[in-house]
């Protein structure tokens, strides 16, 4: 049998040689696809990788000299799992309080949350955490917690307007067992192992301070080619461009002096859950997939562009065909989610593909799939940046065919905390 130090100078462990094979993960963060998408330039700033990373350095963000994944700093002006390039797995958790709850136990929850994303973004087991092995390997993880309108209600701060549910849409079939919710939990790493063990401990840990309304898993590819942010399940590249949230436009992004006094360097989530019907999908040639989106399927260029072209080739709306029809159909994905510039959000959206529902007549799955996006959207302003967006998107996108969001919530994420302080603090005052 071998001994610790045999084990040790034989190099990494199972866990570490896996990890250090993640130097292809995409290094923008996601942008236009089933949600929405922008004519804006720049790309979001973020630490780590930048956009025109090769894999080598994009390597070096996520292990440290040992080859383990890199940890990420906590505590500071804004929470991280915003700007930073997506990692490859996802979990997002609503989170309900108790029908007896107060600013008391409001505290106590974020309390208890700032220590244990402390702890699991640095490599450390929670408190009481048996199994602190698995949070060694922090693989990239940042963790990312906001509040429904229940939370600055009961703690007696100001309620922005916009901390509401979003406007009824006539595409939505919103289902509550993926909607609404008083608190919000983002945890992302590019390991599933630490995602798992995160939300475990996190989830253990509240206690009978909350219970877990609604959880979505999600993914996205990791070795995606060069300048192609993300492909989602459709084929679709998934992201163009994103608004520059660390320069000129951060305004966009993060919540200043006009907003509420607790939210100062905060921004807003919107999580919407959109099911693909892939069966219908798959009988569609490629020439209809990509007149409903507006780009080319492979490279996610406009089609007003060469096949070949990078996906942020600029759009030409105004060009039309022999015929006299726009090359970018009027009811193109591309077209209807064209804003001005007021209309900008961060997109982080995420794929799912779960187990076919079963049909408890039967006992038996129906359907093929159940697969989908987890749309992913930050914003300062969720009514007046993401709401009309979406409004032209439910009124004539062309990709209503093949999708419905089911699901559907809006969060304000807390500013940063700083030291000795917890995420909420100025929610008390």
């Amino acid at each position: 049998m071998s001994t610790g130090s045999d084990r040790a100078a034989a190099g990494p462990g199972r866990r570490t040689v896996l990890l250090s094979g993640l130097g292809g993960i995409g290094v923008l963060a996601g942008a236009a696809g089933l949600g929405g998408c922008t004519s804006s330039s720049g790309t979001a700033g973020a630490s780590g990788a930048s956009a025109g990373a090769g894999a080598g350095s994009a390597a070096d963000t996520l292990r440290d000299a040992s080859g383990h994944a890199t940890a990420r700093a906590f505590r500071g002006e804004r929470q991280a799992g915003i700007i930073e390039p997506p990692q490859t797995y996802a979990v997002f958790l609503a989170v309900d309080l108790p029908t007896g709850a107060d600013a008391d136990s409001v505290r106590r929850l974020l309390t208890i949350w700032t220590d244990d994303a402390e702890k699991l973004m640095s490599g450390q087991g929670t408190l009481a955490d048996l199994e602190p092995e698995l949070a060694a390997v922090p693989a990239g993880i940042t963790v990312t917690i906001g509040v429904g309108r229940r939370v600055p209600e009961l703690t007696g701060a100001a309620v922005p307007s916009w901390l509401a549910p979003l406007p009824a849409y006539k595409i939505d079939k919103l289902q509550e067992r993926w909607s609404g919710g008083d608190l919000f939990v983002q945890v992302c790493a590019n390991s599933p192992t630490t995602v798992a063990h995160a939300v475990r401990r996190m989830l253990t840990n509240m206690g009978s301070l909350g219970r877990v309304r609604w959880q979505q898993r999600g993914f996205r590819e990791p070795f995606e080619g060069p300048g192609i942010p993300m492909r989602n399940l459709f084929g679709q590249v998934d992201g163009t461009v994103q608004p520059d949230v660390t320069g000129s436009e951060s305004a966009m992004l993060w919540i200043g002096s006009a907003g509420p006094a607790w939210l100062h360097g905060g921004s807003t989530v919107v999580v919407r859950r959109i099911a693909m019907d892939m069966e219908v999908w798959d009988r569609v040639d490629r020439e209809a997939r990509e007149n409903a989106i507006g780009r080319h399927l492979g490279s996610g260029a406009p089609l007003t562009s060469p096949a070949d072209a990078p996906p942020t080739a600029a759009a030409d709306l105004d060009a039309k065909t022999p015929l006299g029809f726009h090359v970018i159909d009027d009811g193109s994905h591309l077209r209807r989610a064209r804003g001005d510039n007021k209309e900008k959000i961060l997109r982080r959206p995420y794929s799912y593909d779960d187990a076919p529902e079963v049909d408890p007549t039967t006992g038996r799955m129906s359907g093929l799939s159940n697969t989908g996006l987890i749309f992913v959207a930050y914003q300062a302003d969720p009514m007046t940046q993401f709401a009309p967006m979406q409004a032209r998107l439910a009124e004539k996108d062309l990709l209503n065919l093949w999708t419905t969001p089911i699901g559907s919530a809006v969060f304000a994420i807390l500013p940063g905390a700083k030291d000795g302080e917890i995420l909420g603090q100025a929610l008390f005052g």
